[in-house]
Order: structure tokens, then C-alpha cells, then sequence
């Protein structure tokens, strides 16, 4: 639809273009730019503060070369993963049996929205206070309440020292990271049944279907998009996790805590390096990573009853034309 003179056309969409234009330059300034900046600073001699001029290396993949080629980042992408997937699937399938219970036509659940509060509360706790309550619960000497109360219980006669065996610290923090964001998560997927046609469900309680067969065979399929969005939102959370291992023990004991991103923070920040050039590198690998994780995600989650009722409505077009529109 226009308006004005004839021969001036100023349709509605002119105006969604200027109202974006704000987003645009910010998304440029502050995104764009950082992230080409980046993937060319992985390319250079860039390594310290006085370094004004950058020049590219003879070999542009050398910085690439030596990241994939130390032993503290394959590490460090290793304990991300494990960490990342320990968090994940509890907090998934917990973040789902809350939505089938808050959710539930049989159920009808009073207070939901003080269950719902109870459970998103630990995401809006800041990650620096939540990392420093687990130090210290988990001290082995002191005010440490676990160890205190499994020595009350008369589970342990000694203390243990929790913080000081890999597996025992990599367990918190994926317990963690659990605890913060189940929450988030059901909220995520609360809000994708909320959406949902009614109808399907009624017409499923006229055919005698329990509700167990209608959260797997009715909900759960409806939540495809709902789900690949907590998938790959959550993929991209978990492989750049840094503040919770970094304040919790600081990547330790022996690097078991030790993350893609305070890799990154301490090549470039820390410790007197300054290595700009490999921690941008660094950046760059967790980025494709991520993004060909995501497109594997993507790919498997895709409708395939969509896609092939595309397929069929192309060559039903396909064939009207070469029928001559017939």
C-alpha cells in the first residue's frame, strides 16, 4: 500500500527500514565490527598493548596451528564438553517433567507461579555470588557445610576434600551450571506449551488418551522449535562457560575446571602475555565449533513432514507448467 503523489512511492515498509536503522549501526559497532576484528587479529603478529600496526604472517594458520597443538586447549575443549554435557541432559529432562507437571490438564497445579518463581530464582542470582556459596560449602576445613553434614549424618569420619580431585570438581561445576539454568529452561519450555492449539489436546481426551500419551505424542513433537532453540542456545552458553569454573577454583585442581574461555581471557588479558593474536584464534575455533554443532542440531531437528510437503507442492508446480497451465 503507498500513499503521497503520484510518482512518489512511500510504502509502509520505508518506515520499518528507518525504525531498524538504530539496531543496525549498533549491531555493526558493537558486534560486527568486534567479531571481523577478531578473525583478522587471528592472522597477525598481534601479541601485546604497544602492538599498533599488525602484520599478517607469513603462514596466516600459525596461530590456528598452535592453538590446536596445545595441550592446555585440548583440554580445556575437552573438560567444556564433558561439563557442558553432565549439565545438560539432567537439566533437560528435569526442565521437562516440570513442564509436563506445571502443564498438566489432570493435574491442574495450584500456586504455579510460585513454583515457577522457585525454580527460575537461581538464574538471577549473579554467578559470582553463586560460585562463592559453592567454595564454601564444599571447603574441606572450616564453615564447610557439606562435609559437616555428612560427618553429622555419620556418612564420612573424615572430611573430604572435595575441591582437590578432578572429577569431584568438575561434578560441582556441572551441578552448578544445572541449578542456574533448569529453571530458565522450563520457563523456555512452559511457554512453547502454552502455544500450542487447545484443540489437540481435546481431541485427544475424546479418543481416551492418557496424559503421559499426550505430553509424548502430542507435546513433545510440537516442541520441536521450542526444543532447538534450548538445544542450540544452550550449546552456545555451555562452550563459552567461564564464570563459574573461574570463580569456583579457578580451573582447578590441575586444569580440571579449565574452560575454552578462560583459555581465551588468559592468553589475552593475563598473566603478562597479552597474546591477542592466540586468543583470537582460540575465539575463532570455539566459533566454528559452535556453529557447525549448531547446523548438525539444526539438520537433525528439522520437520521432515514440512520439507516434504514442500517437495510434493514443487512438483505438483513443476508439472502444472510443463502441462502448460493446464
Amino acid at each position: 500500500m503507498a500513499t503521497g503523489k503520484p510518482g512518489k512511492n512511500f510504502g509502509y515498509a520505508k518506515y520499518g527500514y528507518i525504525f531498524a536503522i538504530p539496531f543496525i549501526v549498533t549491531f555493526a559497532i558493537f558486534s560486527l565490527y568486534p567479531l571481523l576484528y577478531t578473525m583478522f587479529i587471528g592472522f597477525t603478529d598481534l601479541s601485546g598493548l604497544g602492538a599498533s600496526h599488525p602484520r599478517i604472517l607469513a603462514d596466516p594458520f600459525e596461530n590456528y596451528n598452535l592453538v590446536l597443538n596445545n595441550n592446555l586447549f585440548q583440554t580445556s575443549l575437552k573438560n567444556t564438553f564433558f561439563i557442558w554435557f553432565v549439565n545438560f541432559i539432567p537439566q533437560i529432562v528435569l526442565a521437562l517433567l516440570f513442564t509436563a507437571w506445571l502443564t498438566s490438564r489432570n493435574f491442574r497445579v495450584r500456586g504455579q507461579s510460585v513454583f515457577k518463581i522457585l525454580f527460575y530464582m537461581p538464574n538471577i542470582i549473579t554467578a559470582a555470588t553463586i560460585a562463592i556459596l559453592f567454595s564454601q560449602l564444599f571447603q574441606r576445613d572450616g564453615f564447610g557445610v557439606v562435609n559437616s553434614l555428612l560427618m553429622n549424618l555419620g556418612l564420612i569420619d573424615a572430611p573430604i576434600d572435595f575441591l582437590i580431585k578432578k572429577l569431584n570438581a568438575q561434578l560441582i561445576v556441572a551441578f552448578i551450571q544445572f541449578w542456574m539454568w533448569y529453571g530458565y529452561t522450563m520457563l523456555i519450555l512452559i511457554s512453547g506449551v502454552k502455544g500450542l492449539n487447545p484443540s489437540m489436546f481435546e481431541s485427544a481426551d475424546i479418543d481416551g488418551a492418557n496424559g503421559v500419551q499426550q505430553f509424548f505424542l502430542i507435546t513433545l513433537p510440537n516442541l520441536r522449535t521450542i526444543m532447538l532453540f534450548v538445544l542450540v542456545t544452550s550449546l552456545i552458553g555451555g562452550l563459552n562457560m567461564f564464570d563459574i569454573p573461574h570463580l569456583f577454583n579457578n580451573g582447578n585442581p590441575d586444569s580440571a575446571t579449565y574452560t575454552v574461555s578462560m583459555f581465551i581471557q588468559r592468553r589475552a588479558t593475563s598473566q603478562g602475555r597479552y597474546q591477542y593474536n592466540i586468543a583470537s584464534a582460540a575465539s575463532m575455533i570455539l566459533f566454528v565449533i559452535v556453529g557447525v554443532l549448531a547446523c548438525i542440531l539444526f539438520f537433525m531437528m528439522r520437520d521432515k513432514d514440512a520439507i516434504a510437503k514442500r517437495k510434493e507442492e514443487k512438483e505438483l508446480l513443476r508439472a502444472y507448467k510443463l502441462s502448460g497451465g493446464k
